[in-house]
């Protein structure tokens, strides 16, 4: 795994794709590829009203990327300093192996250049100091990066405050 992960708290997610689009615009990619992606599951009954849940897809910059396995020329590579699996352009040549190997569909066809692209963690951007542009556009702030180790988990505390809210349990009872 890569030393970074990117965090969705699910419950403050609105499904706004504000996340897609400003990837898109830093990755410079029009109509087609979506290197992360908003998933929408349901709408579904809970109780007697319909809900529906957004999960958010990046990738997921696996330890042994499938992706850069299946990949022929090298074009698709892991970078040694901090695991981040990202696809080197001027290497690939289109034959869609790392699409067709990874689990998650996360490499995407991008059909203006013919060649791969995914989520990098916008490497560029973490190189100059500054968030992926996923995260820094997020209108709710459901999006969250840092290291794995590190980086808060928003559901891990509303579980907690919820624990510590209720009355304990009488053992008598």
């Amino acid at each position: 795994m890569s030393n970074y992960i990117l965090r969705h708290d699910e419950a403050n997610c609105i499904g706004c794709q504000a996340c897609e689009v400003h990837c898109k615009t830093n990755k410079d990619l029009g109509p087609g590829p979506a290197p992360c992606k908003i998933i929408t599951v349901g709408p579904v009954m809970v109780g007697n009203r319909p809900r529906v849940r957004f999960v958010f897809m990046p990738c997921f910059h696996c330890e042994e990327a499938w992706c850069a396995k299946a990949c022929p020329t090298g074009a698709m590579q892991r970078r040694e300093k901090d695991g981040i699996v990202f696809v080197q352009a001027s290497l690939c040549v289109g034959c869609k192996s790392c699409i067709a190997a990874c689990p998650w569909g996360t490499p995407q066809w991008d059909p203006a250049t013919h060649k791969v692209v995914k989520c990098d963690f916008c490497k560029d951007r973490l190189d100059a100091g500054l968030e992926p542009a996923c995260v820094t556009k997020c209108v709710t702030g459901c999006l969250s990066f840092g290291v794995a180790n590190e980086l808060p988990d928003p559901r891990r505390e509303r579980y907690a405050q919820q624990i510590a809210a209720e009355p304990p349990a009488n053992p008598l009872a």
